[in-house]
């Protein structure tokens, strides 16, 4: 079984680590793969082809901001992976993010309606079947049921800083994505499934399987991180994500920050050199780790992972903490709650940072289990079978 994946990324950020775990699940149950990218680099060993260049990346932002029409430059770049394809041969296609500036979706779909393979497609978030946004719950805008115009999330990414194109792209993406022979939708969460089933792309079956994490990795890990910082006798609380864009609540933690008494301390984790620098004193910003296991170790540090996003699909940085033993506190919204049940955390109203600072407050001393659950082998044997299941259709 040859397994071809196309993301944005392969090895980095959430998606490209989910990329490469479900290659090496395909390898070590006796198949093969191919993860085809288009923004930095791929890790050493992993079997990647490089779609197009990053200089033709920001060309393709730049345009993007421009026109409003991420998704449709690249164009030369997606035929060279058209090509790819045909010359790899796989049996199985699996996207998973094809936004980000570095794919002509009419030149892939116009292969996938051709193609006649079994077609996996992992959303992550909600870019397939809007006009413009990723995510629309903070805009509190619903026209993605029936329609997308006039976009109030126009500066948010995929920013626009001049047109709103966004009832051009949302007719041609229903165009595009619709009519598909042999396409099974993935979902991470329950949330974002249901959300499917009110779009265009609701002609689809749908499965759910959830994130998975290296659990080998993220256990708990015996650090003298608290002795680094000097935080040895404070209850820490931190928070983390791997870019801390608007929807993530870096705000909310900054006003958290000022209910804090002597006793205790927050760190913030992945934040840029511009976003330390305007931190207000008490909060210890760090940018991000340079490997996942020192991530472990602040998870571990920690007493409570405070998760204030405003909208995600399935945060892995809750299974994260989780799995070293740190229970998490999150707003209720999106998929985000989805993994607390058992103990493992408390949900509290979207924007209430007082409730979000009392959660914490009662989840020290409490201790959660690295579980199987979470662990991305397990949940990635579900994709192995979903290919098997396709093929033997």
């Amino acid at each position: 079984m040859k397994v071809l994946q196309i993301n944005s990324t392969c090895g980095f950020g959430s998606t490209g680590r989910i990329a490469v775990d479900i290659l090496n699940t395909v390898c070590e149950n006796g198949g093969e793969g191919l993860i085809c990218y288009g923004r930095g680099e791929a890790p050493a060993g992993v079997p990647s082809y490089k779609i197009g260049s990053e200089m033709l990346v920001r060309i393709h932002g730049v345009l993007s901001r421009i026109t409003d029409r991420q998704g449709f430059y690249s164009t030369n770049a997606t035929k060279a992976l058209v090509r790819k394809i045909e010359e790899y041969d796989p049996d199985i296609i699996h996207l998973h993010n094809i936004h980000g500036y570095y794919l002509d979706i009419r030149v892939l779909f116009d292969y996938l309606k051709k193609c006649g393979k079994p077609i996996v497609w992992t959303l992550h978030d909600c870019w397939a079947f809007t006009g413009h946004c990723a995510y629309f719950t903070v805009a509190g805008c619903d026209k993605w049921k029936t329609g997308c115009n006039n976009c109030p999330s126009k500066k948010d990414y995929p920013q626009s800083l001049v047109v709103d194109n966004s009832e051009k792209n949302y007719n041609e993406k229903k165009e595009l994505f619709t009519g598909l022979q042999n396409v099974t939708l993935v979902t991470p969460s329950i949330w974002l499934s249901e959300l499917v089933s009110e779009s265009f792309l609701k002609e689809y079956p749908v499965k759910v399987i959830n994130n998975g994490i290296n659990t080998d990795i993220f256990k708990p890990t015996e650090s003298d991180f608290k002795k680094r910082y000097a935080i040895e006798d404070k209850k820490v609380y931190i928070g983390v994500a791997s870019v801390w864009e608007e929807r993530k609540g870096l705000r909310d933690l900054i006003k958290l920050s000022t209910l804090l008494n002597e006793n205790e301390k927050l760190v913030v984790v992945g934040l840029t050199e511009e976003q330390v620098s305007e931190l207000p004193d008490g909060i210890i910003g760090l940018k991000r780790t340079e490997n996942a296991k020192q991530l472990a170790e602040i998870y571990t540090a920690a007493d409570v992972f405070l998760n204030p996003t405003y909208e995600d699909n399935y945060p892995t940085t809750n299974l994260e903490s989780i799995c070293c033993g740190t229970p998490v506190v999150t707003y209720n919204t999106g998929g985000s709650p989805e993994s607390l049940a058992g103990g493992r955390g408390i949900t509290v109203a979207v924007g209430d940072t007082k409730a979000l600072y009392e959660a914490a407050q009662k989840l020290v001393g409490v201790k959660t289990d690295n579980t199987d659950e979470f662990d991305a082998q397990n949940k990635y044997l579900e994709y192995n079978g979903l290919y098997k299941e396709l093929l033997e259709k």
